[in-house]
């Protein structure tokens, strides 16, 4: 069977009957170069073709691939981050959407535990990248190796080299711990994924921390369950809880994930929420507002996020090296008032 041949720009620049090199002005979007004519051949010539650019071609003639990586980590044994945690999920539908508009395409890969090197995704001609979470100190010397414009997404990276668009971690760690406070609440324990250097769980660890100082009540490390982020661990950790722990009535889970397998693991061993142990999140991913009860969480808006994200890497694309002596772009955050907290009557 003879294999199907290629359509190259000189096919396009022959059916429409002009040269290459206004071809490639239309594809490059630089229509200005040519009459409207001209670009209206182009353009149906390529529809007829059904012609597709080579975006590794073009980058490598030296014009834009038009190509971003975005890296999911893959920190905690889990392989399929995007699918179990909406809050991926939310934040690549911003991404996504932002690029396409501006006529950019997504390479979506991971990072796998350990690693301290690039994934082979990130040395595709890429223009750009958007990294989310936190890894070794090797892999970002390799990142800055590629010499692309790069937006880190919670990490808190003291590394001039990069972008950063992150929320006030430990702000919400705070609002979160207090309004459990504010509700009469002493004995709050934290459900929370690892607590690692420049994280973002770190800071919401240190928001709960002050949160107690702050209110006069004691820091009982007994009441940190630490494990990972899913939904899993929120069973396990509200099962001890509620076999171990009947001075805990309130719990701050650092992501809704988890929260969500409080409130199952607390439910299977026969404690109502909020009746018995009161619940606050953290992201309001969509599925907080349908659980059974609704979940009270510490709000921010994840796809505008991500669409944040893609905006600034799109300016550092477009101004090149000086734009990365920005300030930070820091999302706003609120809390998000459901049914799974109550107010403990004075004792």
């Amino acid at each position: 069977m003879t294999p199907l041949k290629r359509i190259t720009i000189r096919d396009v620049s022959e059916r429409a009957g002009v040269s290459t090199a206004a071809v490639s002005y239309v594809l490059n979007g630089r229509e200005g170069k040519v009459s409207q004519e001209t670009a209206s051949k182009v353009r149906r010539a390529v529809e007829e073709l059904n012609y597709i650019p080579d975006f590794s071609a073009r980058s490598l003639a030296g014009t834009r691939s038009k190509l971003i990586g975005v890296v999911i980590p893959q920190t905690e044994d889990q392989k399929q981050l995007l699918l179990q945690n909406p809050f991926y999920s939310e934040l690549v539908c911003g991404i996504e959407a932002r690029l396409r508009q501006s006529g950019y395409h997504m390479i979506l890969s991971g990072v796998d535990k350990g690693e301290g090197y690039l994934d082979t995704s990130m040395q595709r001609n890429l223009d750009g990248a958007i990294i989310m979470g936190i890894y070794q100190e090797s892999f970002y010397d390799d990142l800055k190796r590629v010499k692309v414009p790069i937006v880190l997404i919670d990490s808190y990276v003291n590394d001039s080299y990069f972008q950063t668009v992150s929320i006030d971690d430990e702000a919400g760690g705070y609002m979160a711990t207090k309004l459990l406070i504010d509700n009469g609440h002493t004995n709050i324990a934290l459900v929370t994924g690892l607590i690692r250097k420049d994280g973002v769980v770190e800071k919401r660890f240190l928001g709960y921390k002050r949160a107690l100082k702050e209110a006069g009540l004691f820091y009982n490390p007994d009441h940190v369950f630490e494990h990972s982020v899913s939904y899993e661990y929120g069973q396990e950790a509200a099962a001890a809880i509620a076999a171990g722990h009947p001075e805990i009535t309130a719990v701050f889970a650092t992501s809704d994930l988890v929260a969500m397998g409080v409130l199952r693991g607390l439910s299977d061993a026969g404690k109502r929420v909020p009746e018995d142990v009161s619940v606050v999140g953290f992201d309001d991913i969509p599925v907080a507002r349908m659980c059974n009860p609704p979940l009270t969480t510490v709000r921010q808006n994840i796809v505008a996020r991500g669409a944040m994200a893609a905006d600034r890497l799109l300016k550092a694309i477009e101004e090149g090296e000086a734009s990365l002596a920005d300030d930070p772009s820091v999302a706003r955050l609120e809390l998000a008032i459901r049914q799974t907290v109550q107010r403990l009557a004075p004792s």
